[in-house]
C-alpha cells in the first residue's frame, strides 16, 4: 500500500482528473466510484494512509445527483419512550403499502423523511430549538395534506391532534458529538459520471479538503431542508432513525473548506 503526505496525495489527485474519463474498475455500478478511485491510488477501502493523520478519509460521489447520503443512525430522546414503535408506529402510523401482500393484513408503516424548511405532507417537521439545545420533532394536524385526511380521523382517535408528548428530540451534545465522530476531516472527490455500452465512466472533476466539522453548518442545513431525518419502521421491525444529506452539501459542515480543483 502507498503512504501519501497530504501534498503527496493532492498531486496524485490531480493526475488522477488529468486522466480524464476512466472506466468503472469493477463489476456492476454500485460504490463504482470510490473503489474506482482507490485502486487508481493503490490504497485498500476506507483506508486513507497519510502518517499521523488517522483523522483524515477519502470520500467521493457523483456530481450532479439528487440522491441522499446516511450520515448517521441515532433515535431520539427519551429512549424509554422508544417514539419510533411505541409512538410513531401505534399512533401515528398507517397502513403498509404491501399490508396481505409481502406482509399480513394488519401491518403498519410509519416511514417518514422530515426536514427543517417545511412539513411534510403528513404535518411532521424537524424544529431547533437553540434556547435549549435540543433538534425537536413537530407534528401540526392542520399542516396535513387532504388525501392524507382518513389516515388523520384515524390519528384522532388514536392520541388525538394535539402536539408530539413527550416531544421527541436529540440534545445538541449528542448530535454533535455523533456527528463529529462520523464526519472526519477528508478529501472530497467528486467525478462526472457518463455510460458507454452499458460500462460508467468517471471523470475526478472536483477536489476539496474539508477540515474541522461545524455543528453550527449541520444545524443550518437541517433548517434549509438540506439534512433530512429519515424514520423507518413497520409493523415489528425498526430500520433505524437516519440522518441523511442532499450530495453537494458536504462542504457546508465544515469550518474549512480548501477548494483544490
Amino acid at each position: 500500500m502507498k503512504i501519501y503526505t497530504k501534498d503527496g496525495l493532492i498531486e496524485e489527485l490531480k493526475k488522477i482528473a488529468e486522466k480524464g474519463w476512466i472506466p468503472n474498475a469493477r463489476h456492476g455500478n454500485h460504490g463504482g466510484i470510490g473503489n474506482t478511485l482507490e485502486d487508481l491510488l493503490g490504497i485498500s477501502e476506507n483506508n486513507l494512509p497519510i502518517p499521523n493523520a488517522a483523522e483524515w478519509e477519502l470520500k467521493s460521489q457523483r456530481l450532479n445527483t439528487s440522491s441522499l447520503t446516511t450520515l448517521f443512525h441515532i433515535e431520539p430522546s427519551p429512549r424509554a419512550v422508544k417514539f419510533v414503535p411505541q409512538v410513531g408506529l401505534l399512533k401515528y402510523g398507517w397502513r403498509h403499502k404491501q399490508a396481505g401482500k409481502s406482509y399480513p393484513e394488519n401491518e403498519m408503516s410509519f416511514r417518514l423523511t422530515i426536514h427543517g424548511n417545511a412539513p411534510s405532507d403528513r404535518g411532521f417537521m424537524v424544529k431547533i430549538d437553540r434556547t435549549n439545545e435540543k433538534v425537536l420533532i413537530s407534528f401540526d394536524s392542520s399542516k396535513t395534506a387532504d388525501k392524507h385526511s382518513t389516515w388523520l380521523k384515524t390519528v384522532r382517535k388514536r392520541i388525538g391532534l394535539g402536539e408530539l408528548n413527550p416531544q421527541p428530540y436529540w440534545g445538541f451534545d449528542d448530535l454533535s458529538n455523533k456527528a463529529g465522530t462520523k464526519l472526519l476531516n477528508c478529501f472530497y472527490v467528486q467525478a462526472e459520471v457518463k455510460k458507454e455500452k452499458g460500462k460508467e465512466f468517471y471523470h475526478y472533476s472536483k477536489v476539496q479538503m474539508l477540515q474541522k466539522f461545524n455543528f453550527d453548518g449541520f444545524l443550518t442545513q437541517l433548517e434549509k431542508g438540506n439534512i433530512l431525518v429519515d424514520f423507518d419502521a413497520r409493523t415489528g421491525h425498526n430500520h433505524g432513525t437516519k440522518f441523511r444529506m442532499r450530495q453537494n452539501c458536504l462542504p457546508e459542515l465544515y469550518k474549512k473548506v480548501i477548494n483544490i480543483l
